[in-house]
């Protein structure tokens, strides 16, 4: 397991529509470090049935983003910038 600074860092779920979820099914699969073969975590295994729900999520989030005015668009993508470069190692390690 990864010995991370913040394990809140590392979301097993999938973010769809502004919330973490699982699969419909609970069925996960493995994510592994491919230098060694050890488990980082798993990941939700979507059925296809899913995709269709997630993709008009995406297409509603495309619209409220390119509705924000460039200087808040702006200022979000600094603070995305910031938590990086604020937790460089910890996502290195992910």
């Amino acid at each position: 397991m990864l010995k991370l600074n913040d394990p809140s860092l590392l979301k097993e779920l999938c973010l769809i529509d502004g919330k973490w979820q699982s699969a419909a099914s609970n069925l996960t699969i493995n994510v592994t470090n491919p230098a060694n073969g050890s488990v980082v975590g798993t990941v939700p295994l979507m059925d296809p049935s899913e995709i269709p729900a997630v993709i008009q999520s995406s297409q509603v989030a495309q619209k409220k983003w390119a509705a924000l005015a460039a200087k808040d668009r702006s200022a979000i993508l600094r603070k995305w910038f910031e938590l990086m470069v604020e937790n460089a190692d910890d996502l290195a390690a992910i």
